[in-house]
């Protein structure tokens, strides 16, 4: 983990704790995860972009907003 410095202020233990705590467990959250894909979005998420109805010009309407 990179280093934590305050350049600011002269925190308390306890708030320099509490900030510390959050950081901690934002990280491990992030390390349980797996790597980062980027943001979910109406195009990366195959799920949440149905499929056209079938028909001789569904082509031209698949990429229309759902």
């Amino acid at each position: 983990m990179t280093p934590i410095q305050v350049l600011h202020g002269q925190p308390t233990p306890e708030e320099l704790a509490t900030v510390l705590a959050v950081v901690h467990s934002r990280a491990a959250t992030r390390a349980a995860e797996g790597p980062a894909r980027g943001p979910a979005t109406a195009w990366t998420t195959r799920t949440s972009r149905p499929l056209p109805p079938p028909g001789p010009h569904a082509w031209r309407t698949s990429f229309w907003a759902r």
